[in-house]
């Protein structure tokens, strides 16, 4: 029809005018173009889809995507499937569509995890004899496999998680070796915590025998007796105890002696003998917490007797559970004046005495906190003169320019009288914060007992600072530093010990250096070191 009427308009093109001639000859070329062009459009295109096995040849309308294709297949792609080319792309004629189907699954394979083997060199035991301290037992591990699979082909196989079931315990074997000290002569009963295990000398420093090896002793609590008798000490829970440790006794002057459970738990803080009894322990309690620092103290103080076998045959409850004052939640120390007589008590902010009769605690000082801005608190170290007439304590100072107090870095050893009112006198101003004051016995000599304590090397920043251990007599007077040499790092906190009696015509202390137990006699300044396997942990002298 087109071609004819442009036959026709040409046939005319004689009677037209040239202008309306040439408008008629555009049109009809630009019509039969696009005439010529509608006729070569295909009216479908040709795609092959290649899924689960089976190749698929689909007719679709040009312009169509792979989701058409997919929809007009009838076919649903997994969470894990990939396709080629994606989704949103646009086909065209010939094209060829890969769906490869992927597939997940989770295999669980439980295998052993072999306990490791650990040898400890202790010179506490002959050379060459060995100790088993803990058997090796195997720990269960539960490991969980992604395996995946594509057109159920496997092509990938990757951990997934790893759970422990049972943790592998290691084999502990202890091994003596010869010990490179000479033996000292001692008195009383010395006994120390090394590698976890308790132990004791007597008469000498070459004469030691174990009395507890199960390696689990972790230190918080070690004293002994007031004769040197008994031995009260913390072990570590069970790993699946939800405690921290447990208290036991042991007999020391009994022979093949056994561990007593005594039945108490979280003993973190304080326990210890009543002097002058070898039956009356007291001891405070904390509750566990998953939160720093593992534990919320009660602030207690609770009473057990035991039998000659150690045998609990009574408890009582003298304080009962406190928030504890400011930073309360680290928790209370006490402390027994040597003859029985008084017995005080230190928390972050206050020092006071405990009255065992009435049961109630009688502060005698405030004391300015200190903001750790950490997960601990600090406790002011308190000790007893002999006579309980004088409580040496250490207190946090004020510092001039500093607008809160409780952020100062000074601390003094001070001697507070609880007789009169308990105001404080210091001695020596700015021991450090772990002064930990420790009281001789009685010299006769002397006519007076003398005092240990701890000097921060860096008095301004003695939360860190090592120590050095210093000595003066009972007024502060005659001052001197002991231990260690000038020059050498300095000791880390604690509380040193006295011996119950003169060695040479003095009083010696025993203090850990460097993990290794050092004997000191504060009569010349000589030091002599007695273990180097630097294992010691505690130690306590009676």
């Amino acid at each position: 029809m087109l071609l004819r009427d442009h036959n026709s308009i040409v046939r005319q093109s004689g009677s037209l005018p040239p202008g309306i001639f040439l408008v008629f000859l555009v049109i009809s070329l630009l019509l039969a173009g696009c005439s010529a062009q509608t006729s070569a459009t295909p009216a479908s295109i040709s795609v092959q889809l290649t899924a689960d096995g089976e190749t698929k040849q689909l007719q679709l309308p040009p312009g169509s995507s792979v989701q058409y294709a997919l929809d007009t297949a009838r076919l649903t792609l997994g969470e894990l499937d990939r396709i080629d080319p994606p989704v949103f792309s646009i086909l065209a004629n010939g094209a060829f569509i890969q769906v490869t189907r992927v597939t997940e699954e989770f295999e669980i394979q439980e295998t052993t995890i072999a306990f490791e083997r650990q040898t400890v060199r202790n010179e506490s035991l002959p050379e060459g004899q060995t100790v088993l301290i803990q058997a090796g037992n195997n720990g269960a591990q539960q490991t969980t496999y992604r395996i995946l699979y594509e057109d159920g082909r496997e092509v990938s196989r990757t951990v997934f998680k790893v759970d422990t079931l049972v943790e592998a315990q290691p084999e502990i074997l202890m091994i003596g070796v010869q010990t490179p000290f000479s033996p000292a002569n001692i008195p009383g009963r010395l006994a120390y915590l090394t590698g976890g295990n308790a132990w004791v000398m007597e008469e000498t420093t070459g004469n030691r025998r174990p009395l507890v090896t199960t390696g689990d002793l972790d230190g918080r609590i070690f004293r002994l007796s007031g004769d040197g008798t008994w031995l009260l000490f913390s072990r570590k829970a069970a790993p699946d105890s939800t405690d921290i440790n447990t208290l036991w006794a042991i007999r020391l002057d009994q022979e093949d002696p056994r561990p007593v459970n005594l039945k108490i738990s979280n003993a973190i803080h304080f326990a210890d003998w009543m002097p002058g009894s070898n039956s009356t322990i007291l001891y405070s309690t904390v509750e566990p917490r998953s939160a720093a620092p593992g534990w919320q103290a009660n602030n207690d103080l609770r009473l057990v007797t035991i039998g000659a076998g150690g045998t609990v045959l009574r408890t009582e409850e003298i304080l009962d559970a406190a928030s504890g004052g400011i930073y309360g939640w680290w928790g209370t120390t006490y402390r027994w004046s040597p003859d029985g007589q008084a017995l005080a008590y230190a928390r972050p902010d206050s020092i006071g005495i405990v009255d065992l009769k009435e049961k109630t605690q009688q502060p005698l000082i405030d004391v300015i906190p200190f903001q750790t801005g950490s997960d601990w608190a600090w406790v002011p170290g308190i000790s007893w003169s002999p006579d309980h007439n004088i409580l040496y304590a250490t207190l946090h100072a004020p510092m001039s320019g500093v607008s809160n107090n409780e952020t100062s870095p000074l601390f003094d050893l001070s001697a507070i009288f609880p007789d009169q009112g308990g105001q404080p006198l210091a001695l020596v101003l700015q021991s450090g914060m772990f002064a930990y004051p420790s009281i001789s016995p009685v010299d006769d000599i002397r006519q007076g007992y003398q005092v240990a304590y701890l000097q921060s090397i860096f008095a301004d920043q003695s939360d860190t600072s090592n120590y050095r251990l210093m000595v003066m007599d009972q007024d502060g007077s005659n001052r001197e530093s002991l231990f260690p040499a000038p020059g050498l790092p300095g000791i880390e906190p604690q509380l040193v010990v006295w011996s119950p009696d003169k060695l040479e015509n003095a009083y010696w202390l025993a203090v850990i250096y460097q993990n290794n137990l050092y004997l000191i006699n504060p009569g010349d300044g000589q030091a002599q070191q007695i273990t180097g396997d630097g294992l010691i942990g505690s130690i306590d002298w009676k």
